[in-house]
């Protein structure tokens, strides 16, 4: 017979079998529940807490939070703090700033919690699930006209190191609104492993373009503990759901950066002495990946939605690296940076061609942009990808074998790039994108826009020059 939970919390063990890394090996850990939270008693009366993740009747394996540096095997103390990780849920979370364990660190006073929800949460029910269908208009052309958000998605940004991820994130976040609906977006930022500076920049960012007092931050820098990684996201998560379904919001979470989160799934992994997967990673990581992607989405008879826009950094810009591999299996497209742009000086460098919304036909069409968006969007994208394939063919052949035609799908790819991607740090919304494709469109000889119903072509095509591009 098991012992009450009341004698669980108030008892102590002196067990610990030896240390590794993060994680700590007790023995007889069938006492504890997987998922439970610990309190370890140093000699020195410092308290720390660690998380059960492994309990069979022999050990149990316990991540510390705030790191193993000084625990001593013969004089630590053991006792059960919570049979789970939880997160106070409130409201009044609206607005303030956490660690990634969900303590605050702004200075003000503990969250009197509505309600305590453990951080694990899980999947929505797919029978549940409502289907996404409201265009979110984010001001940015390359997502809005060829890669459409939709509420309640998930839409990952695939980075590469140095490239103006936080800086396109941040983007999102202050100029995102769903038309025709004036409500804002509660935004939960959950950051993970990212440097003094990247925080900064987002946590500046968020009071100077207003969304300050609509913000819930979790923060985890790189000088804090690497475990706080693996909560940080969790407690986001469960915020999300608690003011989406509960209180009705609508709630964008941006989460940065996954890659770092992966890290460490590697590390624990390591230390447990599993056997690895792809690169080292465990072989559970995609499972562990959509315990998190998977709470995004709106559920059936409830007012709020949760969209989700996670970034992550390709190692040496690849797009096949495990991490992003499995993401984009995970999520609902992705939105890939390109480094040949960004060294062009265009920003936002949006790499169009292996960029995807598998949501997009869901949040456009009639009545919610145009009837015609998704011949537009066929028409410029497919314009643009024969352009670049003439590039390519010039630096072989050279400008002058080029035939006439070729040399406006030239001009037309470079004018996309300049103009239709780099569209700056300025707001466009969808109205401006699609005048300013048909002005694109119209480099090109009318009989060349195949992709299009020809009374729509009839209806907007206007002949243009380079000079009707400044």
């Amino acid at each position: 017979m098991s012992e009450p939970e009341s004698d669980l919390l108030q008892k102590e063990y002196w067990d610990l079998k030896y240390i590794t890394g993060p994680l700590v090996f007790l023995s007889n850990g069938g006492r504890f529940p997987t998922g439970a939270i610990l309190d370890l008693t140093l000699e020195n009366g410092q308290v720390r807490q660690g998380q059960v993740l492994e309990a069979t009747t022999t050990h149990a394996v316990v991540q510390i939070l705030q790191g193993t540096q000084g625990i001593d095997i013969k004089g630590t103390a053991v006792s059960l703090r919570d049979e789970a990780a939880k997160m106070a849920c409130s409201v009044d979370v609206i607005g303030r700033r956490f660690n990634g364990t969900g303590i605050p660190i702004d200075g003000l006073a503990p969250i009197v919690a509505d309600e305590e929800r453990e951080i694990g949460g899980s999947a929505i029910n797919p029978v549940s699930r409502d289907k996404p269908n409201d265009f979110i208009e984010t001001g940015v052309s390359a997502i809005d006209g060829f890669n459409t958000l939709v509420r309640g998605q998930k839409l990952p940004v695939f980075s590469g190191s140095g490239l103006p991820a936080n800086e396109l994130a941040n983007m999102i976040v202050q100029q995102s609104r769903v038309r025709g609906d004036d409500e804002e977006f509660v935004v939960i930022f959950a950051s993970m492993g990212l440097t003094a500076r990247e925080a900064d920049y987002f946590l500046r960012s968020f009071e100077e373009g207003g969304q300050g007092s609509r913000v819930v931050a979790f923060m985890n820098k790189a000088d804090d503990p690497a475990i706080e990684r693996l909560f940080a996201p969790r407690c986001a998560l469960t915020v999300a759901e608690y003011l989406a379904f509960e209180k009705g919001y609508q709630v964008l979470v941006v989460l940065t950066d996954m890659t770092s989160y992966c890290e460490t799934l590697r590390q624990i992994s390591s230390a447990r002495e599993e056997i690895p997967g792809r690169r080292g990673y465990p072989g559970y990581m995609y499972t562990d990946l959509s315990t998190i992607y998977e709470r995004a989405g709106r559920i059936v008879g409830k007012k709020g939605s949760i969209t989700q826009i996670p970034i992550l950094t390709m190692p040496d810009d690849d797009i096949t690296h495990p991490i992003p591999d499995l993401t984009g299996y995970i999520t609902e497209g992705q939105i890939v940076l390109g480094r040949g742009l960004h060294r062009q000086g265009v920003f936002p460098p949006v790499d169009i061609l292996p960029c995807l919304s598998r949501l997009m036909n869901n949040g456009i069409g009639k009545g919610r942009t145009q009837p015609w968006h998704r011949e537009w969007a066929n028409q410029l994208y497919a314009s643009y990808a024969r352009g670049r394939d003439v590039r390519k063919l010039m630096a072989i052949v050279g400008e002058d074998a080029l035939t006439e035609i070729d040399k406006n799908y030239l001009r037309f790819a470079i004018n996309f790039e300049k103009f239709m991607v780099g569209q700056g740090e300025r707001r466009r919304d969808i109205d401006g994108t699609f005048e300013l494709g048909w002005k694109l469109m119209g480099l090109l000889p009318r009989q060349e826009l195949t992709r299009i119903k020809r009374e729509t072509v009839e209806q907007f095509y206007k002949e243009t020059t380079n000079a009707d591009f400044h």
